[in-house]
């Protein structure tokens, strides 16, 4: 395979990668219809003209790298979020299991001390512990949502299917085919990032005791690979149990200290390379960055953020303004990417997949295919019913399981719940801040009722974008004098409200007339807001700047009066999630962004928004 033009190209690569001190990624892409590839041992690939291993070098990072028709985002997640599942299954009667071959007793609390010790940093659930590792028990775990699955059992084949061997209520063995797990991974709403199977003792003794599967498990990689897992981890032949321990125990340790799945197994397979079954474990990825978690607050070049004391010194001086975009409420309501992709699969979306996820294209589909109004109540819809699916336990009793419940009625319960809950609360934070005025394009009161529920007097009031549109009266018509203060802020929705359905900027077109509006006639936005806009720090939370509220508010504050003023201030700071799906070269990324927002002196938070809002409330709490 090296001995032509692709081994020129990889040693070329190779010294190119040494001279600029950088890892070289290996990826082996191998199509779907070319599984029977996934049988030869890529890994012991060698150098043709000295015979060294090509893959045994800690800067040479190899995958077997897999697409996926699976598009659901691969979501970078916060290093202090990650939940682990270990699952041991140790049968009791093993003995009578027909598998070919016998099967030794599995060593469950050897297994799971290894998992705690590799896992140390993670919040993990155990089975057995929690429960006994039973196949409707793993599932039940896997809806909860775990990034990383740690699954330890006896695996054969039957009829060219891999199974494996669970355990039932009463601890004998349970066959899974291996299929059924992969569909039901399909079904998650989000899958886990890192799965390693890892294989069983059948035979031998002493520190060289081995497994004798053959890696039939290794066959679930690509199949859990293409069904959306991010990284699979299997070992593809018999392995010895000190290959396999000293393999895992160095996997996780350098794992935990970048995230890197790739590189973490190029160091695991460095300590093991002199052992002769070295190139068991196999790594099947379908990561661009090899990313499994990253530090909130953190750029991909390293750099840590630091306008923390300048944010704070302009809230004391009640010179911030909090600019609230739609991903402060996708703890409460899932995603607007959510919403997009399941109206897309619903109403049969037939533009390009990768616009699936842009909630104004799929819902100017529908506006056309359908009518005007229709993707507005449809959203009032899916709302209510994530409402009813996620907290409906937790809510209280109401008349025809809450269908005449007004929308904004379900959304101040649910968020009562997740409040109640104790976790750090977007709104709750952002009610806490004495600051007059609040921007948000989220299209419910729930700003308003946390900063009622913080002891405040909040005013609401809308952009009228829309010439023909009816609306509600306002408060500045109703009160000539009203001006924002701390006791009595003005939550200004830019973009609408649920609950006045003619006001939301759903639509492509929606976007277009309102950016046609404002900036044609500035009085739009009353001559308060458009102070504070121009005189004041920015805050921006919940946005994610490839989407249309973002760009089309951001064009706005550009062309708007008072340029001049705004650059007397730190703007914080644009939340960008580090997404597999939307960043391909981190690195190159931030260099692309931080120059975009370097003439509007805005700084960028590497992080999701809820990390920042966390942030936020430690900096705040720490120095009010």
């Amino acid at each position: 395979m090296f001995a032509g033009a692709i081994g020129t190209a990889f040693r070329t690569a190779v010294a190119t990668s040494q001279s600029q001190g950088v890892r070289l990624r290996v990826r082996l892409v191998i199509g779907p219809s070319a599984t029977a590839l996934h049988g030869i041992r890529w890994e012991t690939l060698r150098d043709p003209s000295d015979g060294t291993t090509l893959l045994t070098n800690e800067n040479v990072l190899f995958s077997r790298y897999l697409g996926s028709l699976d598009w659901r985002p691969v979501g970078v997640r916060p290093r202090g979020d990650l939940r682990a599942l270990a699952v041991v299954a140790a049968p009791s009667n093993l003995d009578e299991i027909s598998a070919g071959r016998p099967l030794a007793p599995v060593p469950v609390e050897t297994e799971l001390e290894r998992a705690r010790e590799g896992m140390a940093g993670l919040r993990l659930v155990e089975l057995p512990g929690a429960a006994r590792p039973t196949a409707a028990n793993l599932l039940a775990e896997l809806r909860t949502g775990y990034d990383v699955v740690y699954l330890v059992c006896h695996g054969y084949l039957a009829n060219d299917e891999p199974v494996l061997l669970l355990e039932d209520d009463d601890g004998r063995a349970a066959p899974m085919l291996g299929s059924e797990l992969v569909d039901h991974l399909r079904s998650l709403t989000r899958t886990p990032r890192l799965v390693f199977l890892a294989s069983c003792q059948s035979a031998g003794a002493g520190a060289d005791r081995r497994s004798e599967d053959a890696g039939v498990l290794a066959a679930l990689g690509p199949r859990l690979a293409e069904t959306g897992v991010p990284a699979v981890l299997a070992m593809q032949g018999n392995v010895s149990m000190r290959t396999a321990g000293e393999f895992t125990k160095a996997f996780f340790e350098a794992l935990d200290e970048d995230g890197l799945v790739d590189r973490a197994t190029a160091v695991a397979r460095s300590v093991v390379r002199e052992r002769p079954d070295w190139w068991v474990p196999a790594l099947f990825m379908r990561l661009k960055s090899g990313r499994l978690w990253y530090v909130p607050g953190t750029a991909p070049g390293g750099e840590k953020f630091d306008k923390w004391p300048s944010l704070v010194t302009d809230i004391v001086a009640g010179k911030c303004t909090p600019i609230v975009g739609p991903g402060i409420s996708d703890a409460l309501l899932g995603t607007r990417q959510e919403i997009a992709r399941s109206w897309a699969r619903s109403y049969r979306f037939p533009m390009a997949p990768h616009n699936r996820e842009s909630l104004p294209q799929v819902a100017q589909y529908l506006s056309i295919n359908q009518n005007r109004r229709f993707p507005r109540l449809e959203l009032e819809a899916h709302l209510r019913r994530t409402l009813l699916e996620r907290y409906g336990d937790e809510l209280p009793p109401m008349p025809d399981d809450g269908a005449r419940v007004p929308l904004e009625e379900l959304l101040a319960q649910a968020w009562s719940v997740r409040h109640a809950r104790g976790v750090t609360e977007p709104y709750s934070v952002l009610a806490e801040l004495p600051t007059p005025i609040y921007v948000t394009t989220q299209p419910s009161r729930l700003l308003a009722n946390a900063l009622e529920d913080a002891g405040r007097a909040p005013e609401v009031e809308l952009c009228r974008w829309r010439e023909d549109g009816y609306w509600p009266e306002s408060v500045f018509e109703r009160e000539p004098g009203y001006r924002p203060s701390v006791q009595r802020p003005l939550v200004y929705h830019l973009l609408g409200l649920i609950d006045e359905p003619e006001s939301l900027v759903l639509t492509e077109d929606d976007y277009f007339d309102f950016l046609i509006g404002v900036t044609r006639n500035q009085d739009l936005v009353p001559s308060v807001v458009r102070r504070a806009l121009s005189d004041s720090a920015l805050m921006f939370v919940g946005f994610r700047i490839d989407e249309w509220d973002f760009r089309v508010l951001y064009r706005s504050l550009m062309n708007a009066e008072g340029g001049r003023r705004r650059d007397d201030y730190t703007h914080v700071a644009v939340q960008i999630d580090p997404e597999e799906g939307t960043t391909i070269d981190a690195e190159r990324a931030r260099r692309y962004l931080e120059s975009y927002f370097r003439n509007s002196h805005i700084s960028l938070y590497w992080g999701s928004t809820e990390s920042f809002v966390k942030e936020l409330h430690d900096e705040w709490g720490s120095r009010r």
